[in-house]
């Protein structure tokens, strides 16, 4: 006799539902106070892709950590761990390209137990139009 059909755990729900969902679990940062979070340690980490990166330049400072590897390299307690991923109450800001892929990935580090992990509003898109530094795109 074959397996029952697996049941959804919970009711589905639009992506856009999910999203207000998970961004009320976040205190989230405007471009301003992403910069200033990030004078007093936070890490700024940006999961965007490379040829968005290649594009538009890159946030100085900001670790570079693609969003497939996120969990592995943040988690304080994981054997691939980034250095800088040191402990659970270190602040860090996501940045994404335009805000919707880092709130998502800021909930997955609250679910790992980094608390204070949180996302930049607008992204690495409203970092710059906020005339912060951005060092040059690479060169085609």
């Amino acid at each position: 006799m074959p397996p029952a059909p697996p049941t959804p755990p919970t009711t589905p729900v639009p992506v856009d539902t999910h999203l207000e969902r998970v961004r009320s679990r976040l205190t989230r940062l405007t471009p301003d106070q992403a910069q200033d979070a990030a004078r007093r340690g936070a890490l700024l980490v940006d999961i965007r892709y490379a040829a968005l990166r290649d594009r538009d330049g890159l946030i100085p400072g900001a670790l570079v950590v693609e969003r497939n590897e996120l969990e592995w390299r943040l988690d304080p307690q994981g054997s691939h761990r980034l250095p800088e991923a040191d402990r659970h109450d270190r602040e860090i800001v996501v940045l994404c390209n335009e805000g919707y892929a880092s709130s998502l990935a800021a909930a997955s580090l609250h679910d790992l137990g980094l608390f204070r992990a949180t996302d930049l509003v607008g992204g690495f898109q409203a970092w710059r139009a906020a005339g912060l530094p951005v060092t040059a795109p690479a060169a085609p």
